[in-house]
C-alpha cells in the first residue's frame, strides 16, 4: 500500500467544480491582482479570526516581512523566537536587520516556552527607564518584541507570554502561519497580539494554488499602515507614503481559498479525529510504551497541521516507513540557533536543549482528511513492525 504524506489532489477532487465556478470569474474580467475577489477573501478571514483588520498578502513570509516594517523593527533591535520552527520566522525579520534571539520550547507542545522567555530576558536584559525597551546587556540592542510560534496546529501558551508583553511593553507578533483556527482559551490563533501572520502554501490546511498569505491586527493605524506598505507604500498609484514593497495577493488565489474557508472546519474535524484514531491504534499495537503522540496543551485545541511522534530510533523509523511507501517527514531536523546562516549570533550546542531534543525525536505522520483508515492502519502497523524487529 502507498501511503503519501499528504495528497493534495484527493482533496482538490472534492472540490474541483467550486475552484473551477470561482477562477473562471476572475478570468473573465482580468482583475488578476486584489480587487473585488480579494476584499471578499479579506472579509471571509476577518469573520474567521474576529479581528478587523484583515490584509491579504503574497505569501506567509512577506506577511512576517511586512508586520515587521510596519512595526519599525531594525538594526537596534531584537525579538524573540522559537528556535525550534520553520526557518521564515527567524529569517525574515533577520533580513530586516533584527537580532532575533532564540529561547526554548515546552517539550509537550513544541511552542516557545514562557519561562524560556522570562530567564532569558531576566538574564540578558535591563530596563532602564519605565517606559523604554529592555536593553541588552552587553550590545545595548533593544528588545522590541515576542514572536511564538503555534506549531503543528496548536497555539503556544498565550497568557503568560501576553504578560510578558505588558510587563516590558513589547510588540505581540503571533506566526500563525501552522495554526489557522485553531484557538487557546477560544480566542483564534492570530487574534490575540497586535499582528498576527498566516501561510496559504499548499500544504497548509487552509492552502492556495501557489503562494499566498494573510495578516490580522488589531491595531486601524497599523492595519492601514501594511495596507499601504503591501503597494509600494501607498493607497493611491504612484503616490507613496511610505517605502513598502510588492506583498498584493493574487485574486485567483483569493478565490481559491473563498471556496476551501468554506470546508475549514470540516476539515479540521476530519484530522482530528484521524487523530484520535491514531491514538487508538497505537494503543492496540502496544506503541504507546514506545512512542509519544502529540499533547494538547491546557486550554486549547488542536488542528493537527502535522501530526508529530516523539519516536525512539527516529531516523531508522523513517527510513524503514519510507521504504515500505510510507509517507513521514522531519518538522525540524536542525534547530535555527545552530543554523550556519545565524552562526554569527554565537550559540552552541547545549544552549537550548529542550529544542534540541526534539530534532533528534520528531517524526510527521500521513494526516490530511482523505486519508483512509486502511491507510491508516497501515501506516501503524509498520510502525509496530519496525519496533517488533
Amino acid at each position: 500500500m502507498k501511503v503519501p504524506l499528504l495528497d493534495l489532489t484527493a482533496q482538490y477532487k472534492t472540490i474541483k467544480d467550486e475552484v473551477i465556478a470561482a477562477i473562471m470569474p476572475v478570468m473573465e474580467t482580468q482583475m488578476l491582482i486584489l480587487g473585488g475577489t480579494v476584499e471578499k477573501f479579506e472579509a471571509a478571514m476577518s469573520e474567521l479570526t474576529g479581528v478587523k483588520g484583515s490584509i491579504a498578502v503574497s505569501s506567509g513570509t512577506d506577511a512576517i516581512v511586512l508586520a515587521g516594517m510596519a512595526l519599525g523593527l531594525g538594526h537596534e533591535d531584537d525579538v524573540i523566537v522559537p528556535s525550534f520552527t520553520f526557518f521564515a520566522t527567524a529569517g525574515c525579520i533577520a533580513r530586516l536587520g533584527v537580532r532575533p534571539v532564540f529561547a526554548d520550547i515546552d517539550p509537550k507542545t513544541y511552542c516557545l516556552d514562557a519561562d524560556s522567555v522570562a530567564k532569558l530576558i531576566a538574564r540578558d536584559y535591563v530596563v532602564k527607564s519605565d517606559d523604554g525597551p529592555p536593553i541588552h546587556r552587553k550590545t545595548g540592542r533593544k528588545l522590541r518584541a515576542i514572536m511564538p510560534v503555534h506549531l503543528y496546529g496548536q497555539c503556544a501558551d498565550m497568557d503568560p507570554l501576553l504578560q510578558i508583553c505588558e510587563i516590558y511593553r513589547l510588540h505581540m507578533i503571533e506566526d500563525a502561519a501552522q495554526a489557522i483556527d485553531a484557538h487557546y482559551q477560544g480566542k483564534p490563533a492570530g487574534s490575540m497580539g497586535i499582528v498576527g501572520c498566516y501561510s496559504f502554501y499548499p500544504t497548509k490546511n487552509l492552502g492556495a494554488f501557489g503562494d499566498a498569505g494573510h495578516i490580522v491586527s488589531t491595531d486601524p493605524a497599523l492595519t492601514d499602515l501594511m495596507r499601504k506598505m503591501r503597494v509600494h507604500g501607498g493607497h493611491q498609484r504612484y503616490y507613496h507614503d511610505v517605502v513598502g514593497m510588492n506583498a498584493r495577493m493574487d485574486a485567483i488565489q483569493a478565490a481559491v481559498l473563498t471556496v476551501k474557508i468554506k470546508h475549514l472546519k470540516k476539515w479540521i474535524h476530519a484530522r482530528q479525529e484521524l487523530a484520535a484514531r491514531y491514538a487508538s491504534l497505537f494503543e492496540k499495537h502496544g506503541l504507546l510504551k514506545t512512542i509519544t503522540p502529540p499533547a494538547t496543551g491546557a486550554g486549547r485545541d488542536h488542528t493537527y497541521h502535522q501530526y508529530v511522534i516523539r519516536a525512539p530510533k527516529r531516523d531508522a523509523l523513517r527510513d524503514f516507513l519510507k521504504a515500505a511507501d510510507v509517507g513521514c517527514e522531519i518538522y525540524y531536523p536542525m534547530p535555527l540557533h545552530l543554523q550556519k546562516c545565524f552562526a554569527n549570533l554565537g550559540y552552541k550546542e547545549g544552549d537550548l536543549p529542550e529544542t534540541e531534543k526534539a530534532t533528534r525525536e520528531v517524526l510527521a505522520l500521513p494526516i490530511y482528511p482523505e486519508l483512509s483508515s486502511e491507510q491508516q492502519a497501515y501506516v501503524v502497523e509498520k510502525m509496530a513492525e519496525f519496533y517488533r524487529k
